[in-house]
Protein backbone atom coordinates (compact mmCIF):
# COMPACT_ATOMS: atom_id res chain seq x y z
CA UNK A 1 0.00 0.00 0.00
CA UNK A 2 1.40 3.38 -0.99
CA UNK A 3 2.09 5.53 2.07
CA UNK A 4 1.00 9.11 2.69
CA UNK A 5 4.19 10.63 1.33
CA UNK A 6 3.90 8.75 -1.94
CA UNK A 7 0.21 9.60 -2.32
CA UNK A 8 0.70 13.28 -1.61
CA UNK A 9 3.59 13.48 -4.06
CA UNK A 10 1.40 11.81 -6.67
CA UNK A 11 -1.51 14.18 -6.06
CA UNK A 12 0.66 17.29 -6.19
CA UNK A 13 2.81 16.18 -9.13
CA UNK A 14 -0.28 15.61 -11.25
CA UNK A 15 -1.55 19.08 -10.36
CA UNK A 16 1.81 20.67 -11.05
CA UNK A 17 2.07 19.12 -14.51
CA UNK A 18 -1.50 19.80 -15.62
CA UNK A 19 -1.93 23.45 -16.72
CA UNK A 20 -5.69 23.20 -16.24
CA UNK A 21 -5.20 22.95 -12.48
CA UNK A 22 -4.63 26.32 -10.82
CA UNK A 23 -4.56 25.40 -7.13
CA UNK A 24 -4.88 22.47 -4.74
CA UNK A 25 -6.19 22.22 -1.20
CA UNK A 26 -7.17 19.49 1.20
CA UNK A 27 -9.77 19.08 3.91
CA UNK A 28 -11.03 16.23 6.04
CA UNK A 29 -9.40 14.08 8.67
CA UNK A 30 -5.87 14.29 7.27
CA UNK A 31 -5.78 17.99 8.12
CA UNK A 32 -6.91 17.35 11.70
CA UNK A 33 -4.02 16.81 14.13
CA UNK A 34 -6.40 15.29 16.69
CA UNK A 35 -7.41 12.39 14.47
CA UNK A 36 -5.14 9.32 14.62
CA UNK A 37 -3.81 8.28 11.24
CA UNK A 38 -4.74 4.89 9.85
CA UNK A 39 -4.81 2.99 6.57
CA UNK A 40 -8.46 3.83 5.83
CA UNK A 41 -8.19 7.62 5.88
CA UNK A 42 -9.29 9.23 2.64
CA UNK A 43 -7.37 11.91 0.81
CA UNK A 44 -9.97 14.69 0.56
CA UNK A 45 -8.51 16.80 -2.23
CA UNK A 46 -9.84 19.74 -4.22
CA UNK A 47 -8.38 20.79 -7.56
CA UNK A 48 -9.29 24.32 -8.59
CA UNK A 49 -9.44 24.16 -12.39
CA UNK A 50 -10.02 26.40 -15.36
CA UNK A 51 -12.90 24.20 -16.53
CA UNK A 52 -14.56 21.19 -14.94
CA UNK A 53 -16.21 19.59 -17.96
CA UNK A 54 -13.02 18.39 -19.76
CA UNK A 55 -12.16 16.22 -16.75
CA UNK A 56 -15.61 14.66 -16.89
CA UNK A 57 -15.69 14.08 -20.65
CA UNK A 58 -12.29 12.38 -20.77
CA UNK A 59 -11.57 10.40 -17.61
CA UNK A 60 -8.37 8.75 -18.79
CA UNK A 61 -6.42 11.00 -16.40
CA UNK A 62 -7.76 8.97 -13.46
CA UNK A 63 -5.46 6.06 -14.31
CA UNK A 64 -2.51 8.24 -13.29
CA UNK A 65 -3.43 7.65 -9.66
CA UNK A 66 -3.56 3.86 -9.91
CA UNK A 67 -5.80 0.92 -10.74
CA UNK A 68 -9.36 1.25 -9.49
CA UNK A 69 -11.42 -1.20 -7.50
CA UNK A 70 -14.43 1.07 -7.92
CA UNK A 71 -15.35 4.70 -8.45
CA UNK A 72 -18.39 6.79 -7.58
CA UNK A 73 -19.49 10.08 -9.10
CA UNK A 74 -21.88 11.42 -6.45
CA UNK A 75 -22.95 14.49 -8.41
CA UNK A 76 -24.09 12.30 -11.29
CA UNK A 77 -25.82 9.89 -8.90
CA UNK A 78 -27.61 12.81 -7.23
CA UNK A 79 -28.80 14.09 -10.61
CA UNK A 80 -27.08 17.45 -10.25
CA UNK A 81 -28.03 19.92 -12.96
CA UNK A 82 -25.63 20.86 -15.73
CA UNK A 83 -24.93 24.34 -14.39
CA UNK A 84 -23.88 22.90 -11.03
CA UNK A 85 -21.73 20.21 -12.63
CA UNK A 86 -19.97 22.89 -14.67
CA UNK A 87 -18.89 24.51 -11.39
CA UNK A 88 -18.09 21.52 -9.20
CA UNK A 89 -17.83 17.76 -9.66
CA UNK A 90 -16.51 14.95 -7.49
CA UNK A 91 -14.82 11.62 -8.07
CA UNK A 92 -14.59 9.14 -5.18
CA UNK A 93 -11.90 6.64 -6.10
CA UNK A 94 -10.90 3.43 -4.33
CA UNK A 95 -7.67 1.93 -5.64
CA UNK A 96 -6.46 -1.66 -5.64
CA UNK A 97 -3.81 -0.95 -2.98
CA UNK A 98 -6.53 0.25 -0.59
CA UNK A 99 -5.93 3.97 -0.89
CA UNK A 100 -8.93 6.22 -1.51
CA UNK A 101 -8.96 9.71 -3.00
CA UNK A 102 -12.07 11.84 -2.79
CA UNK A 103 -11.25 14.39 -5.45
CA UNK A 104 -13.41 17.40 -6.18
CA UNK A 105 -12.89 19.61 -9.20
CA UNK A 106 -14.17 23.15 -8.91
CA UNK A 107 -13.92 26.43 -10.72
CA UNK A 108 -12.32 29.50 -9.22
CA UNK A 109 -15.76 31.05 -8.75
CA UNK A 110 -16.99 28.10 -6.70
CA UNK A 111 -13.73 27.97 -4.74
CA UNK A 112 -14.19 31.59 -3.68
CA UNK A 113 -17.65 30.69 -2.36
CA UNK A 114 -16.53 27.64 -0.37
CA UNK A 115 -12.84 27.91 0.48
CA UNK A 116 -12.21 28.07 4.21
CA UNK A 117 -15.84 27.55 5.27
CA UNK A 118 -14.69 24.18 6.53
CA UNK A 119 -12.03 25.14 9.06
CA UNK A 120 -10.28 21.82 8.41
CA UNK A 121 -8.87 23.23 5.18
CA UNK A 122 -5.20 23.19 4.22
CA UNK A 123 -3.76 24.85 1.07
CA UNK A 124 -1.30 22.60 -0.79
CA UNK A 125 -0.49 24.40 -4.03
CA UNK A 126 -1.36 27.78 -5.51
CA UNK A 127 0.11 28.43 -8.95
CA UNK A 128 -1.54 31.82 -9.45
CA UNK A 129 -2.08 33.08 -5.88
CA UNK A 130 -5.83 32.65 -6.10
CA UNK A 131 -6.44 30.99 -2.73
CA UNK A 132 -7.50 33.49 -0.05
CA UNK A 133 -5.57 33.58 3.21
CA UNK A 134 -7.09 31.36 5.90
CA UNK A 135 -6.17 30.28 9.42
CA UNK A 136 -4.45 26.99 10.19
CA UNK A 137 -6.76 23.96 10.23
CA UNK A 138 -8.83 23.46 13.36
CA UNK A 139 -11.64 21.06 14.24
CA UNK A 140 -13.46 23.63 16.38
CA UNK A 141 -16.48 23.58 14.07
CA UNK A 142 -16.90 19.90 14.86
CA UNK A 143 -16.83 20.29 18.65
CA UNK A 144 -19.90 19.22 20.56
CA UNK A 145 -22.16 22.23 21.06
CA UNK A 146 -23.91 23.03 24.33
CA UNK A 147 -27.65 22.37 24.26
CA UNK A 148 -30.21 25.08 24.67
CA UNK A 149 -33.15 24.34 26.93
CA UNK A 150 -35.38 24.07 23.87
CA UNK A 151 -33.05 21.54 22.28
CA UNK A 152 -32.83 19.49 25.44
CA UNK A 153 -36.61 19.48 25.87
CA UNK A 154 -37.12 18.53 22.23
CA UNK A 155 -34.75 15.57 22.27
CA UNK A 156 -35.97 14.18 25.58
CA UNK A 157 -39.58 14.51 24.46
CA UNK A 158 -38.85 12.89 21.14
CA UNK A 159 -36.96 10.03 22.78
CA UNK A 160 -39.82 8.98 25.02
CA UNK A 161 -42.61 9.73 22.54
CA UNK A 162 -41.19 7.80 19.60
CA UNK A 163 -40.57 4.64 21.62
CA UNK A 164 -44.28 3.88 21.30
CA UNK A 165 -43.73 3.42 17.57
CA UNK A 166 -40.91 0.98 18.16
CA UNK A 167 -43.07 -0.96 20.61
CA UNK A 168 -46.07 -1.27 18.32
CA UNK A 169 -43.80 -2.28 15.46
CA UNK A 170 -42.53 -5.21 17.51
CA UNK A 171 -46.04 -6.22 18.62
CA UNK A 172 -47.28 -6.12 15.02
CA UNK A 173 -44.28 -8.18 13.89
CA UNK A 174 -43.22 -5.37 11.58
CA UNK A 175 -39.48 -5.83 11.92
CA UNK A 176 -38.28 -3.27 9.32
CA UNK A 177 -40.58 -0.60 10.76
CA UNK A 178 -39.55 -1.30 14.36
CA UNK A 179 -35.85 -1.34 13.53
CA UNK A 180 -35.91 1.82 11.46
CA UNK A 181 -38.04 3.70 13.97
CA UNK A 182 -35.54 2.82 16.68
CA UNK A 183 -32.51 3.87 14.65
CA UNK A 184 -34.03 7.00 13.12
CA UNK A 185 -35.71 8.39 16.23
CA UNK A 186 -34.66 6.69 19.47
CA UNK A 187 -30.97 6.38 18.61
CA UNK A 188 -30.82 9.91 17.26
CA UNK A 189 -32.01 11.25 20.61
CA UNK A 190 -29.75 8.90 22.57
CA UNK A 191 -26.69 9.87 20.57
CA UNK A 192 -27.40 13.55 21.03
CA UNK A 193 -27.61 13.03 24.79
CA UNK A 194 -24.35 11.06 24.72
CA UNK A 195 -22.69 13.96 22.88
CA UNK A 196 -23.94 16.52 25.39
CA UNK A 197 -22.84 14.39 28.33
CA UNK A 198 -19.36 13.92 26.86
CA UNK A 199 -19.23 17.63 26.09
CA UNK A 200 -19.72 18.43 29.76
CA UNK A 201 -16.85 16.16 30.77
CA UNK A 202 -14.48 17.79 28.26
CA UNK A 203 -15.67 21.38 28.53
CA UNK A 204 -17.11 21.23 25.01
CA UNK A 205 -13.63 21.31 23.50
CA UNK A 206 -13.77 18.00 21.65
CA UNK A 207 -15.48 16.26 18.76
CA UNK A 208 -17.15 12.88 19.19
CA UNK A 209 -16.59 12.17 15.50
CA UNK A 210 -18.93 11.56 12.62
CA UNK A 211 -21.87 9.38 13.72
CA UNK A 212 -20.42 9.07 17.21
CA UNK A 213 -17.39 7.08 16.11
CA UNK A 214 -15.39 8.28 19.13
CA UNK A 215 -18.03 7.48 21.76
CA UNK A 216 -16.00 4.54 23.01
CA UNK A 217 -13.01 6.81 23.56
CA UNK A 218 -14.89 9.26 25.76
CA UNK A 219 -17.52 7.18 27.59
CA UNK A 220 -16.63 5.35 30.82
CA UNK A 221 -16.36 1.57 30.25
CA UNK A 222 -19.62 0.87 32.07
CA UNK A 223 -21.54 3.36 29.94
CA UNK A 224 -19.89 2.06 26.79
CA UNK A 225 -20.99 -1.46 27.64
CA UNK A 226 -24.54 -0.18 28.02
CA UNK A 227 -24.29 1.69 24.74
CA UNK A 228 -23.13 -1.43 22.93
CA UNK A 229 -26.15 -3.25 24.32
CA UNK A 230 -28.48 -0.80 22.60
CA UNK A 231 -27.70 -2.68 19.39
CA UNK A 232 -29.63 -5.90 18.95
CA UNK A 233 -30.36 -8.50 16.31
CA UNK A 234 -33.75 -9.33 14.77
CA UNK A 235 -34.93 -11.40 17.74
CA UNK A 236 -37.76 -9.52 19.46
CA UNK A 237 -36.70 -10.66 22.93
CA UNK A 238 -33.28 -9.19 22.35
CA UNK A 239 -34.80 -6.05 20.87
CA UNK A 240 -36.87 -5.52 24.00
CA UNK A 241 -33.79 -5.99 26.17
CA UNK A 242 -31.90 -3.40 24.12
CA UNK A 243 -34.82 -0.97 24.37
CA UNK A 244 -34.82 -1.04 28.15
CA UNK A 245 -31.02 -0.71 28.29
CA UNK A 246 -31.38 2.27 25.96
CA UNK A 247 -33.94 3.80 28.30
CA UNK A 248 -31.70 3.30 31.31
CA UNK A 249 -28.66 4.83 29.64
CA UNK A 250 -30.67 7.75 28.30
CA UNK A 251 -32.19 8.31 31.74
CA UNK A 252 -28.77 8.39 33.44
CA UNK A 253 -27.19 10.75 30.95
CA UNK A 254 -30.21 13.02 30.50
CA UNK A 255 -30.55 13.54 34.25
CA UNK A 256 -26.87 14.48 34.53
CA UNK A 257 -27.10 16.86 31.57
CA UNK A 258 -30.22 18.44 33.09
CA UNK A 259 -28.52 18.88 36.44
CA UNK A 260 -25.48 20.49 34.85
CA UNK A 261 -27.49 23.04 32.87
CA UNK A 262 -30.29 23.46 35.44
CA UNK A 263 -32.87 22.00 33.06
CA UNK A 264 -35.85 19.91 34.14
CA UNK A 265 -35.80 16.23 33.26
CA UNK A 266 -39.29 14.96 32.24
CA UNK A 267 -39.58 12.30 34.92
CA UNK A 268 -43.32 11.78 34.38
CA UNK A 269 -42.83 11.08 30.68
CA UNK A 270 -40.08 8.66 31.62
CA UNK A 271 -42.19 6.81 34.19
CA UNK A 272 -45.35 6.73 32.09
CA UNK A 273 -43.62 5.55 28.92
CA UNK A 274 -41.56 2.96 30.77
CA UNK A 275 -44.77 1.49 32.17
CA UNK A 276 -46.36 1.62 28.73
CA UNK A 277 -43.40 -0.22 27.16
CA UNK A 278 -43.55 -2.88 29.85
CA UNK A 279 -47.29 -3.33 29.19
CA UNK A 280 -46.80 -3.67 25.43
CA UNK A 281 -43.97 -6.14 25.93
CA UNK A 282 -46.29 -8.43 27.88
CA UNK A 283 -49.14 -8.21 25.36
CA UNK A 284 -50.06 -11.45 23.57
CA UNK A 285 -50.18 -11.20 19.77
CA UNK A 286 -53.99 -11.52 19.76
CA UNK A 287 -54.59 -8.81 22.38
CA UNK A 288 -57.60 -6.56 21.88
CA UNK A 289 -56.64 -4.08 24.59
CA UNK A 290 -53.33 -2.73 25.87
CA UNK A 291 -54.55 -2.82 29.48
Amino acid sequence: MRDEQVMMELILHFAKEDPRIRAVYMNGSRTNPHVPKDIFQDYDIVYVVTEVSPFIKDKSWISYFGDLIMMQEPDRNDFANNSEIAMSYGFLMLFTDGNRIDLRLQTNERMLEEYGKDKLTLPLMDKENILPAIASPTDMDYHVQMPTKAEYDSYTNNFWWCLQNVAKGIWRDELPYAKLMFEHTTRVSLDKMVEWWIGIKYDYQISTGKMGKYFQKYLPPSYWEMYKSTYSDSDYTNMWESIFVTCELFRILAKEVAAHFHFSYPIEDDQNMTTYLQDVRRLPSNATSIR
